[in-house]
């Protein structure tokens, strides 16, 4: 399993209300953003080792960006682990983590878009 993780998902929403409900998912989960460009609709944000009570294991960094494409909206998701140091881990990263955060990410995403 890779540890970089790469998911897309359409929604019949405007960019504006899906970037909304990207920030509140961050929020939920936990996530320290880093950058965020609401103009752009896109977010940088870390995730901690411990999210919903649960340790996962390692740090994760996520971008999400959201993409107008005619009557939906394309959310672009990139994530990858991170060491102690908040540097990206090539190697040594449990398996399944960054999939896991991605999974709780996009079903918060969906929950606030429901």
């Amino acid at each position: 399993m890779p540890y970089e993780q790469h998911q897309e998902k359409q929604y019949a929403k405007d960019p504006g209300t899906v970037f909304r409900a990207v920030l509140t998912a961050s929020e939920k989960l936990d996530g320290s953003p880093i950058s965020s460009s609401p103009e752009k609709f896109r977010l940088e944000v870390k995730f901690p080792k411990t999210i919903f009570g649960k340790t996962v294991g390692e740090r994760t960094y996520l971008t999400c960006e959201v993409r107008a494409q005619g009557e939906v909206s394309l959310v672009v998701v990139d994530a990858y682990p991170l060491d102690a140091v908040e540097r990206k881990l090539m190697f040594g990263a449990r398996k399944g983590v960054t999939q896991t955060v991605v999974t709780w990410f996009m079903e918060q995403l969906d929950l606030q878009l429901a």
